[in-house]
């Protein structure tokens, strides 16, 4: 299992609030290029987002089901993506300090031809393209948070 984790100058809330908002997965999610449509109860257990992944127009349709969820506390997913399969990752928002928040990434690969790959060689790919992952939800969150603080209206 590889894990990756980044300090996000927002509080649990505000994260989870991204993370729950199923249109954003694109946004956040590196490999994730077009969100088709999101479930109303996103991000409920069993609810899926259905995204494209991979360049245009060699792109492969997909989705990603919610497999545990604890509001503003934690997000589990099963992230499909064929050929490679179908990864497990959870998001843990972990409160660290005034109004910030400890996100930890783990993934692993669950079902299909990239689970014969050895652990090693797993993280080779996912660590970097989690990190950059990450990256993107600080960018979203603290945005959206400043926005909400300033009482600045977001473009719609």
């Amino acid at each position: 299992m590889t894990e990756v984790s980044r300090v996000i100058d927002a509080p649990p809330d505000a994260v989870f609030a991204v993370l729950a908002d199923g249109w954003l997965y694109a946004g956040w999610v590196v490999g994730s290029s077009h969100i088709r449509e999101v479930d109303d109860d996103w991000p409920a257990v069993g609810a899926r987002i259905h995204h494209s992944v991979g360049p245009w127009p060699l792109h492969i349709q997909d989705v990603t089901v919610a497999r545990a969820v604890e509001p503003g506390l934690s997000l589990s997913l099963e992230a499909r993506g064929w050929p490679v399969g179908a990864a497990a990752v959870a998001l843990t928002l972990v409160p660290h300090g005034d109004g910030r928040t400890l996100v930890r990434m783990t993934e692993h690969i669950v079902r299909g031809p990239g689970k014969v790959l050895p652990a090693a060689l797993q993280s080779l790919v996912v660590k970097p393209r989690n990190t950059e992952s990450l990256a993107r939800l600080a960018d979203l969150v603290t945005g959206r948070h400043a926005d909400a603080k300033s009482g600045r209206p977001r473009a719609k």
